[in-house]
């Protein structure tokens, strides 16, 4: 089948849900005011709350979200046939990624920019905001220990890599090492432009990008920096860098770094997206991988598993964080939460079908597919997978007459960028929650210390990033354990949004059904998995799992009280 037409239909529903479907959520179902008052000014403090500007704000938001997984969980998922992973991309993301993001985003607003999980306490009870915040604490050190893992291997110099043949990489792509830290710099004055100096958006933002462009061109001249194999830092030693780095971002300013690199980034995401679709409608692919292969060697049922493995190409609970953590406390006007919340998960999905397609296109054909996809022991491998994406996506790019070579560079350097902004929005995210877990117990007050929350981020997501099975990486193992951490999470925080809804007497199934089939798929997909680490043996993974299944189920106990006896409230 000529895939032009499936990416045709992806794009075009996206097209209409956010015209249509969005439309009817903020007008009649959240009612949104742009009177009314944010947290941004309610509580402006200059370090979290700060009135941001609408395109600098949706820069940052989709930065933060748009991370490895969009990317690595098509990906891997793509194994099941590229029909179930389009569709759940595109569907997933209009019917329920979309209103997940949107509805944290909006009860945060009016819940004076708390995170999802002190808005579940409000609403659910302290139980269930007990239960919630260590969820969050799980889910986000997991994630961010693989998204650790995964950055450290890209960075680093394998057999694979050749400083004259960058298109031939296929896990080490150390040519974007220098226009990441370079980025560093550049957000960081421009940062101090826009805040300090109050200079206009346009010009420093033009300036930022055309200099980021310009690191890109300098790793593709230079990918090694003039430094020898031997004198690379090592894959751990990266680990130990990135946390270093992602500490920093997190204690500093929000102003300072993150919304400028994160700005600067998502031009460099959109940019970038732009090229790939062009190019793949020029290129006029046909699919190699079957439409579905329902019973792959080696691999867990399609059902649920398609859905846990995609995660955040479609819909993505650490979303809710992102929304509740950090938009939130940033948004300048109420009516902002449409196109910021429920449009930058659009703009998510589009990099999850992309993936899609470059996954399932470009391998040359249906035997060196099936050869790529052999079995589930083939895609053991995120660092080869992602490889397999970067190489993909970069020929789309080079059909517009860009040489491969600059076309990988380019693409590797938006994965790596967007893993990092997530790294380091997640870090500032844990560091939310541990303070909010310290504020509600007594003896745990002295964690609400930034610097200290921060430090204890950063160990729980070290643990992840080191973690090992057999004396391999848990790579996959840890990621199937993040899908359903995270699709556990985007079913309660629709859960919550769903009791906000019903205890004001508005239409709430727009949130409940989304729910009830996301938490009915997490919960089967996690009792699958307890069968899989008992015969494994893997006792540590086990025991999380049966952890997260009981949080579950404690939050969802909550809710049958409240939701039971929901009790309008004329506030808003």
């Amino acid at each position: 089948m000529h895939a032009g037409y499936a990416a045709a239909f992806g794009l075009l529903a996206y097209g209409l849900g956010y015209r249509f479907y969005s439309g009817w959520l903020s007008k009649r179902i959240f009612q949104l005011d742009a009177s009314a008052q944010t947290p941004a000014h309610v509580l402006e403090d200059g370090v979290d709350f700060v009135p941001t500007r609408a395109p600098v704000l949706f820069g940052h938001h989709y930065a933060s979200i748009a991370g490895l997984a969009p990317m690595l969980g098509p990906a891997v998922a793509v194994f099941w046939g590229w029909l179930p992973a389009l569709c759940w991309v595109v569907f997933g993301a209009i019917l329920i990624g979309c209103v997940h993001d949107f509805s944290a985003l909006v009860l945060s607003v009016r819940h004076q920019g708390k995170t999802i999980g002190s808005v579940c306490g409000d609403l659910l009870g302290p139980r269930a905001k007990a239960l919630f915040l260590a969820l969050i604490f799980f889910g986000v050190s997991l994630a961010m220990g693989v998204f650790v893992f995964v950055i450290a291997t890209l960075f680093s110099w394998g057999d694979d890599f050749q400083p004259d043949h960058l298109s031939s990489s296929v896990t080490s792509f150390p040519e974007v090492v220098m226009p990441s830290a370079g980025l560093m710099l550049i957000a960081l004055l421009a940062g101090w432009l826009l805040y300090v100096r109050k200079k206009p958006l346009a010009p420093v933002t033009l300036i930022g990008f055309l200099g980021l462009l310009g690191l890109i061109g300098l790793g593709y001249a230079n990918p090694t920096i003039g430094v020898s194999r031997d004198g690379w830092p090592s894959f751990k030693v990266w680990i130990w860098i990135l946390m270093v780095y992602a500490y920093a971002a997190s204690v500093l300013p929000v102003w300072l770094l993150l919304q400028a690199r994160d700005f600067l980034n998502s031009l460099l995401l959109v940019m970038g997206l732009i090229l790939m679709y062009i190019g793949f409608f020029l290129q006029g692919p046909v699919f190699d991988a079957p439409a579905v292969n329902p019973n792959p060697t080696g691999a867990p049922p399609i059902f649920p598993f398609v859905f846990i493995t995609i995660a955040c190409g479609a819909a993505s609970g650490f979303h809710s964080l992102v929304s509740s953590g950090t938009t939130a406390r940033q948004l300048d006007c109420e009516t902002h939460a449409r196109p910021i919340g429920y449009g930058g998960m659009i703009a998510e999905s589009l990099l999850g079908l992309i993936a899609v397609l470059a996954c399932t296109t470009t391998l040359g054909g249906k035997e060196a597919w099936a050869q790529a996809y052999v079995n589930w022991g083939a895609v053991q491998s995120l660092g080869a997978k992602l490889g397999i994406f970067i190489r993909g996506a970069a020929s789309f790019i080079a059909e517009l007459g860009i040489h491969p070579d600059l076309a990988v560079t380019l693409v590797a350097m938006v994965v790596v960028s967007f893993a990092l902004t997530t790294l380091d929005s997640a870090t500032r995210l844990l560091r939310f929650n541990i303070e909010e877990i310290s504020q509600s117990y007594g003896r745990l007050r002295f964690l609400a210390n930034r610097f200290l929350a921060t430090a204890l981020a950063c160990a729980s997501i070290l643990f992840f990033a080191f973690y090992e099975i057999d004396g391999k990486p848990a790579g996959l193992a840890l990621w199937t354990l993040f899908g359903g951490t995270n699709q556990l999470m985007a079913g309660l925080a629709l859960l919550t949004g769903a009791v906000y809804l019903r205890q004001r007497g508005r239409l709430h199934w727009p949130l409940t059904l989304p729910a009830v089939y996301m938490l009915v798929n997490t919960m089967i997909a996690l009792g699958l998995k307890t069968r899989d680490f008992i015969r494994q043996g893997e006792w540590l993974l086990l025991g999380l799992t049966l952890l997260l299944m009981g949080i579950g189920a404690g939050v969802i106990l909550s809710l049958r009280g409240r939701w039971s006896h929901a009790i309008l409230d004329s506030s808003r």
